[in-house]
C-alpha cells in the first residue's frame, strides 16, 4: 500500500514511459472518483486513496491572484464553462474573475476558509489560468507562485 513517503509509479497514458514520483498524496474525493486513477500531463498513477491533501482545500492562489482569462472559457448554451455573473469584461476577448482585481483579491467563486477547508463553487467550469495554475500541487509539488500564496496566509509551502 502507497503512503505518503513512498515512491509510486506513473505510467504515461500513451507511450507506457515508466516514471516515479515520491511521497504522493491525494485526497480522496480526486483519487476514488475515477477509481483509484490521477491523471497528471499525460501520466496515470494507480494508488490506494490518501488521506486529503492541503492543496486540494488551502484556496490561497484562489485569493492572492488576479485571474484574466480568454471569453472563450465563458459559459455559453453549448459549452459550460464560467457563469458570466462571475466574469467582469477588460476588452472584448478577456475577461476577469470577479473579486480577483481587489486589494485584497478573492475569487467569488472560492468558498470556505483559505488555508482551512475551501472548494470552488465552479471547479469544473474553472478557467484556463486556474487550470494551469500550479499543476502538481495536488500532488505535494508546490511551484514558486503556489509558495507565494500561501506565504500570503502564513502558510507552509507544499513540499513532499
Amino acid at each position: 500500500m502507497n503512503r505518503p513517503g513512498i515512491l509510486v509509479d506513473v505510467v504515461h497514458a500513451k507511450t507506457g514511459t515508466l516514471k516515479n514520483l515520491a511521497e504522493v498524496c491525494v485526497a480522496p474525493s480526486v483519487c476514488c472518483k475515477s477509481g483509484g486513477e490521477r491523471q497528471l500531463a499525460g501520466f496515470h498513477h494507480r494508488f490506494p486513496c490518501m488521506p486529503e491533501f492541503s492543496c486540494l482545500s488551502c484556496g490561497a492562489c484562489c485569493a492572492a491572484f488576479r485571474v484574466d482569462f480568454h471569453c472563450a472559457d465563458l459559459a455559453t448554451a453549448e459549452n459550460p464553462g464560467v457563469p458570466l455573473d462571475l466574469a467582469v469584461p477588460l476588452t472584448a476577448t478577456l475577461f476577469r474573475m470577479q473579486g480577483t482585481d481587489a486589494a485584497s483579491p478573492r475569487c467569488a467563486a472560492l468558498a470556505g476558509e483559505v488555508g482551512r477547508q475551501v472548494h470552488c463553487t465552479i471547479y469544473e467550469q474553472r478557467p484556463g489560468p486556474c487550470r494551469d495554475f500550479a499543476p502538481y500541487a495536488p500532488l505535494g509539488i508546490g511551484d514558486d507562485a503556489c509558495d507565494r500564496a500561501r506565504r500570503r496566509y502564513a502558510l507552509l509551502p507544499l513540499v513532499l
